[in-house]
């Protein structure tokens, strides 16, 4: 969910020139998939039925933390995608920021999510990964509101401060977010049904994105990049209070049986 590519973006187009930038992003797909293929994972068993996602749409509609998950990122997505669409234009055209120095500064939100995969468990473990799921998109989505807030000061060097913390504490909320909420798919869904949960969750939740985009160049356009920002902000914002008083934040991790001597 976060914006991270646009640190190696950046830096290669600076480097690089945009086209050669481009051909070095697209081998590192094939990298990928040379890497990928070396896997031989154990696959569980598959369920005996035969209608594949839609056995998936009904386990969500069934299961009061997974429908809650969904919902809170399937809106959060939606408003932070409408955020992408606009960030990279109003930071290189309203804040002046240039496109090299910018993914330098928006490393930050790698440092923040490294951070955030180290700390996740143990936060789990003292409040309860429902609690820190929740807190995990609050601090994901609210800290953006630092990257059209800084269309106010003055300076560039206030504006990158701005930025940059925006982007750390968005990184370590978008990773915390990933963690508890894979560790909560694992204790939740029986392992003949995670692929088609999987795949009708993330139907959804990436379903999310083009619209998103779409509605933010359509804001954009007509109230301007930084107004749109804040629109974005404030609706992803939304998202993680719908959670609020859903059943996440009282979800625990089960205890594990303890195994014999």
């Amino acid at each position: 969910m976060n914006h991270g590519w646009v640190v190696r973006g950046g830096l290669l187009v600076a480097v690089l020139t945009a086209p050669y930038a481009i051909v070095v992003d697209a081998l590192s797909f094939l990298g990928s998939a040379f890497q990928l293929a070396t896997i031989k994972p154990a696959e569980p068993v598959s369920s005996d039925g035969t209608d594949g996602v839609a056995a998936g749409l009904r386990f969500i509609r069934r299961s009061p933390i997974v429908r809650a998950l969904l919902t809170g990122v399937a809106v959060i997505n939606f408003f932070y995608w409408m955020f992408i669409a606009l960030f990279m234009l109003y930071a290189v055209n309203v804040l002046k920021v240039h496109a090299g120095v910018l993914g330098v500064v928006i490393g930050a939100s790698a440092v923040g999510a490294l951070l955030g995969s180290m700390l996740s468990k143990r936060l789990e473990t003292r409040l309860g990964v429902g609690r820190v799921f929740v807190a995990a998109c609050l601090v994901f989505t609210a800290p953006l509101a630092l990257v059209p807030l800084a269309g106010s000061v003055r300076g560039l060097a206030a504006v990158l401060v701005l930025v940059f913390a925006a982007e750390f504490a968005s990184g370590f909320g978008v990773m915390a977010l990933d963690v508890t909420s894979g560790a909560m798919f694992a204790a939740i869904i029986p392992p003949n049904m995670r692929s088609r949960v999987s795949g009708a969750f993330q139907a959804i939740n990436y379903g999310m994105r083009p619209p998103g985009a779409l509605l933010g160049g359509l804001i954009g356009a007509a109230l301007g990049l930084r107004a749109g920002l804040w629109i974005a902000v404030a609706g992803g914002v939304f998202g993680a209070l719908l959670l609020i008083p859903s059943p996440l934040p009282r979800f625990r991790m089960p205890s594990m049986p303890t195994m014999p001597n």
